[in-house]
């Protein structure tokens, strides 16, 4: 068996931001796997250029395309439901609003969905119920003895709505670049 060197494509799913690693230089084995769990595995033999294509995030249809470059390299292309990566992480980070935050050492990550108000804490769906406020919407739950609070009011001008997080009382920066561009 070969050594595997292993590339890694950043994927952004609505509740989490998964790796996807891909062995570039492995001659019999493929595999995706995402969110700790395999997704795709095949066994085959010297096929390191093609098309795979495996669902992921409840039918999500994926393709990673490895085509060859000259000098034994190889491209990775990742496509998910029809668009390009970067055209799929693009139409994401405009329906939604993503904050990180560690508190006593323990990472969270909420996510919003704009057009449904849906709220994920570390990928999962919270079963909240926003409350009506002087220029918006308040949602506020708490999760480990911290209090979340996500508001949606009007900014008054042609910005549109404006989305805050706190947490315990303290403004969480929004992520305005879902980090989709790191390259590894």
């Amino acid at each position: 068996m070969t050594s595997t060197t292993t590339k890694t494509l950043k994927q952004i799913q609505h509740d989490n931001s998964v790796d996807i690693p891909i062995p570039s230089q492995r001659k019999d084995v493929k595999e995706v796997v995402a969110q700790w769990r395999e997704i795709l595995r095949r066994d085959w033999m010297f096929k390191l250029v093609g098309e795979d294509v495996f669902y992921v995030d409840e039918g999500k249809r994926c393709i990673i395309r490895v085509d060859p470059l000259p000098g034994f390299k190889y491209n990775y292309l990742l496509f998910v439901d029809g668009k390009s990566y970067e055209q799929y992480t693009e139409s994401l980070s405009k329906a939604l609003k993503t904050w990180e935050i560690t508190l006593n050492g323990k990472s969270y990550r909420i996510v919003l969905e704009k057009d449904t108000l849906n709220v994920y804490l570390n990928g999962f769906l919270r079963h909240e119920t926003a409350e009506f406020i002087d220029g918006g919407t308040e949602t506020e739950f708490e999760q480990d003895a911290h209090v979340f609070k996500l508001t949606a009011t009007t900014s008054g001008t042609k910005r549109g709505i404006v989305y805050t997080l706190t947490v315990d009382g303290t403004e969480v920066p929004l992520i305005s670049d879902l980090n989709m561009n790191d390259k590894k």
